[in-house]
């Protein structure tokens, strides 16, 4: 049967995906809630504003804003709505409405007559600026990468439904969060490296560097997770959903599965940076051997790690920023805030993850060695054309 040419299979695996893609759009992941089958969401804009029943106690706001909104939805056009708009004294949760603003409302519309029976904001309108933002990414990377920023856009938006379609509906409903996560995280790392690199030896080095990592850090977060002695409830949420009927869901091997999962990211792209490095080498002295290739994949990936476990601690540490400056600024004693569970699972996660992207350069370039030269002799006679490159 004669070998599948790079172009033909890249073809096949955009189409495939493409298919896969408008699949998982299509599919319900269950947990459709009827509650909102009554309920439309529209942009609306704040017309007038009555703070007569707000109180400002410090820097927290308490009671209510009386709202008069203005519909800016085609459906319901210039129609004039009451709403209420309740503050918890939270900064954090509460919105201060002024007129001008634009809002995210909910309709609650009468079951019978459809009539709008009540009108809820649920915050500041930010679908169009997210929309923007998105579309500006989504042009700079096309016009910098062509082809390639194309087949990056696919997998972003496979991994996106990968996780909302299929990983969080399989947690919810009682799959082992880390076995499950293994499996999809394998599944993502194939489509970016088979899509970036195509079906040749520059995408299996990376593909298999990518999970050789991957299953370190899952090992490595399951063991030193357990010894931290850390429950998955310390995320942020998930103690309520043990109290929103699930309570059937291991959060601490949620929380294992979290650790790998943001470490994947960076763990592919370490691998992807020495398959690259190693397949120009390869192309500019094809009679390399096997052992000089090796070298020139564990020089690449010592030069990559250092940045890379940093960008891991920058990444993981910026969420607690504030929180390291309330313990400063309390005089609390570094023992303790090291000690504490938030910083503890911080930790862990920079830590696992900087040890599977430590493991996974050295196993991408010996991945590299063995695919790019099978035999230990030199190539130097043996013709590239007839090998995928």
């Amino acid at each position: 049967m004669p070998a599948v040419r790079p172009s033909t299979s890249n073809i096949i695996l955009l189409a495939v995906l493409v298919l896969f893609s408008i699949g998982l759009l299509l599919i319900p992941t269950g947990y459709e809630n009827e509650l909102y089958a009554n309920s439309v969401r529209i942009k609306v804009r704040v017309v007038s504003v009555d703070n007569s029943q707000v109180k400002q106690v410090g820097v927290t706001s308490h009671g209510h804003q009386s709202l008069v909104v203005e519909s800016r939805n085609r459906r319901f056009s210039k129609a004039v709505w009451e709403s209420d708009n309740l503050l918890m004294g939270k900064l954090e949760l509460d919105t201060l409405y002024r007129p001008g603003d634009s809002a995210l409302a909910v309709l609650s519309l009468h079951p019978d007559s459809g009539e709008v029976a009540y009108v809820s904001l649920v915050g500041p309108y930010r679908l169009d600026v997210q929309a923007l933002l998105l579309g500006l990414f989504v042009l700079f990377l096309i016009l910098y990468a062509g082809r390639t920023g194309l087949k990056a856009i696919l997998s972003f938006v496979v991994s996106i439904l990968v996780i909302w379609k299929l990983f969080v509906p399989g947690i919810l409903r009682g799959l082992d969060p880390v076995l499950f996560a293994v499996a999809l995280v394998a599944f993502l790392t194939a489509i970016v490296c088979f899509l970036v690199a195509g079906f040749t030896r520059k995408g299996w080095t990376a593909f298999l560097g990518s999970i050789s990592g991957v299953v370190v850090t899952a090992i490595l977060a399951q063991l030193f997770g357990q010894a931290f002695r850390l429950h998955g409830a310390i995320k942020p949420f998930s103690e309520s959903l043990l109290h929103s009927g699930f309570g059937h869901l291991d959060l601490t091997a949620l929380l294992y599965a979290s650790i790998f999962i943001a470490a994947s990211g960076a763990v592919m792209d370490l691998s992807m940076d020495i398959a690259a490095a190693v397949h120009e080498i390869h192309e500019k002295h094809p009679d390399i051997s096997r052992a000089e290739l090796v070298k020139s994949g564990m020089a690449v990936g010592r030069s990559v790690v250092g940045t890379m476990t940093t960008t891991l601690l920058f990444a993981y540490s910026s969420s607690y920023i504030s929180l390291l400056m309330v313990f400063m600024a309390q005089n609390i004693p570094l023992a303790n805030m090291l000690n504490l569970s938030y910083i503890s699972a911080d930790i862990l996660t920079t830590l696992v993850g900087s040890f599977g992207l430590v493991t996974v350069a050295p196993l991408t370039a010996l991945i590299a060695g063995l695919l790019y030269k099978p035999d230990r002799a030199a190539t130097s006679g043996r013709s590239t054309a007839s090998s995928v490159s």
